[in-house]
C-alpha cells in the first residue's frame, strides 16, 4: 500500500500575493496551501529543499504526509504543484486535508514486470498506452503503484484494465470502457530506399542525349 507517511514543518502565511511568494523563494520557502474537508484553506509557508527531496524521491503524489504549521498538525495528500518552465524549481504546492474516512481520487503509477518472459524478449517493444491509472481509492489505502504483469504476452497483444489484479479498494475512475494500459509491437524497421539505380539511369540518359 501507500509509503510510510512522513512530516513536513510549516509555517503560517498572512501574507499572500505575487510580492510575499517571491520573498518567500529569496529565502529558501515555497508557497503551498492546505484545503479540502469542508474547512477554510490555510496558506502556508515550507522548506524548498525538503520538498524538493520529496517530490525527486517518488511517489510525492500518491503519499499522505503530515504538516506541523505552528504546532497544528495536518494530514495531507499532495495534489497539485507548479515548477517554473524556465529553471525547474518548485513554485507551489497544493496539499488536500485528508482524514481516515477520505476518499480521494489520485494517478497511480504503472509498474511492469515480467518483460523477459514476453515476445519483448524477442524483438517486442512495450507501448505504454497509459503510465498512471486514475482511480478513486480511501486515503490512507493509495497503493504504491499498480503492477501489470506482461508474462506470456506476444506482439500484437494488448493489456486493458479488466486483465489488471487491482486491490480491491482502488476504483478506476473511467467506467464506461474497457481501456487499454500498454500494447506489445513490433520493432520498428528503418527502410533506407536505395536511389542508386535512379541516379544510374538518369546519368544514362544524359549521356544519351
Amino acid at each position: 500500500m501507500s509509503k510510510e507517511t512522513y512530516e513536513l514543518k510549516a509555517e503560517a502565511r498572512e501574507r499572500v500575493g505575487k510580492g510575499s511568494s517571491r520573498e518567500l523563494r529569496r529565502n529558501g520557502l515555497i508557497p503551498a496551501v492546505i484545503y479540502g474537508d469542508k474547512q477554510a484553506p490555510i496558506s502556508i509557508a515550507i522548506s524548498t529543499n525538503e520538498i524538493t527531496k520529496r517530490i525527486h524521491g517518488g511517489g510525492f503524489m500518491t503519499t499522505i504526509a503530515t504538516i506541523d504549521v505552528n504546532g497544528q498538525k495536518y494530514k495531507v495528500l499532495p495534489k497539485d504543484y507548479q515548477l517554473d518552465p524556465v529553471r525547474d524549481f518548485t513554485m507551489h504546492v497544493d496539499f488536500l486535508r485528508v482524514s481516515a474516512n477520505s476518499n480521494v481520487t489520485v494517478e497511480i503509477p504503472v509498474h511492469f514486470i515480467n518483460e523477459e518472459k514476453s515476445e519483448i524478449k524477442t524483438g517486442g517493444v512495450l507501448n505504454i498506452v497509459r503510465h498512471t491509472i486514475e482511480a478513486n481509492v480511501p486515503a490512507d489505502q493509495i497503493p504504491d503503484a499498480i503492477t501489470v504483469d506482461l508474462e506470456g504476452l506476444k506482439v500484437g497483444d494488448s493489456v486493458h484494465i479488466s486483465q489488471i489484479k487491482l486491490p480491491k479498494s482502488v476504483v478506476p475512475t473511467i467506467t464506461d470502457r474497457d481501456f487499454t494500459v500498454a500494447t506489445i509491437v513490433p520493432p520498428v524497421v528503418d527502410v533506407v530506399e536505395d536511389e542508386a539505380p535512379a541516379a544510374e539511369e538518369a546519368e544514362g540518359e544524359n549521356k544519351s542525349e
